[in-house]
């Protein structure tokens, strides 16, 4: 379908932008940050606040972690989120909105994680985080208002792909248990061989073929590491077992098919896995719920996807 006139409204006003591989990591960085006057007022919550923990390497490496709780009184379930973008780019302030949208419509605690960027951190630096993160969550449930039987992982983008590996290691590594994993447009894959959707909206839809490579560029030591399914959960050779599912892919996105794919992989393995196009729209969509309606149409259903598997038993897809 046409490119929804509320998303070509935004990208014509980033007419004249340099593009984001065009540019030094600090330059785009701040890019992305000045986005965050755009956005629309976030739902209410009753609080925030920030901690640092003890990172995977040691006293020497802290983490930092920002811990959102909704209105109401807990023990709240728990949602570990991980930001997007471009194992590069963003932070917890850029994302800030979207964990408040979160916690207020899926009723949970929400622990935002500052993992390690590259390129001053190389992969496996953000997924060890992440993995660390969700163990120190699941490990503190009591003291964040939080339920340790009901956790879930999510993340946007490239944060998507630390939630996926996450999931992945938690299975492989000794738990703990996850009752879902909510996947917003994912990176799942290495940019080579590339999908045909990586071809049909190679450019003009902010996202671009051209910038996810500088991002994995800038993310990998060496183009080999594309094929550790640490790096791309696409190519792990065994999905079975994982916990359900929600990918929610958008139509002029370079990444659609290979979240699509993914999706696809997780249901012949067993796994529960829902899958929602949103038709209309491009990468980073979701940052915009109040500005574009399909925006707040997909925070919904994500919130009561959260809603629904945080009431299933471990293993149990939420209908």
């Amino acid at each position: 379908m046409p490119v929804d006139p509320q998303i070509q409204a935004l990208l014509d006003k980033g007419t004249g932008v340099p593009a984001t591989h065009t540019l030094p990591v600090p330059v785009a960085r701040a890019q992305y940050e000045a986005r965050i006057a755009l956005m629309a007022p976030p739902a209410k919550i009753a609080a925030v606040r920030e901690q640092t923990i003890v990172g995977p390497d040691g006293p020497g490496r802290p983490l930092r972690i920002r811990i959102y709780t909704p209105l109401g009184t807990g023990p709240f379930p728990l949602l570990v989120f991980c930001h997007g973008s471009g194992f590069v780019l963003c932070s917890l302030d850029t994302h800030d909105g979207m964990c408040r949208n979160l916690c207020a419509g899926a009723g949970c605690v929400v622990a935002s994680v500052d993992y390690r960027l590259a390129p001053e951190h190389k992969f496996p630096a953000g997924p060890d985080d992440c993995l660390h993160a969700t163990r120190w969550a699941a490990a503190h449930a009591a003291e964040l208002g939080a339920d340790l039987a009901r956790i879930a992982i999510a993340g946007d983008s490239a944060g998507a792909t630390m939630a996926a590996v996450t999931a992945l290691r938690l299975r492989d590594e000794g738990g703990p248990v996850l009752c879902g994993q909510l996947l917003l447009y994912p990176v799942t894959d290495y940019y080579t061989p590339g999908t045909p959707s990586y071809r049909e909206n190679a450019e003009g839809y902010g996202l671009t073929r051209e910038t996810m490579k500088w991002f994995w560029d800038h993310y990998l030591t060496d183009p080999s590491e594309g094929r550790h399914p640490h790096a791309a959960p696409l190519r792990a050779p065994v999905l079975s077992d994982l916990p359900p599912a929600l990918v929610i892919t958008a139509e002029y996105d370079p990444l659609r098919d290979e979240g699509e794919l993914f999706a696809e992989k997780l249901r012949d393995a067993g796994v529960p896995a829902a899958l929602s196009r949103y038709d209309g729209v491009n990468h980073g969509f979701m940052f915009w719920v109040g500005v574009v309606d399909k925006a707040g149409k997909a925070m919904n259903e994500s919130c009561d996807w959260l809603r629904d598997a945080f009431e299933q038993p471990h293993g149990v897809a939420p209908e």
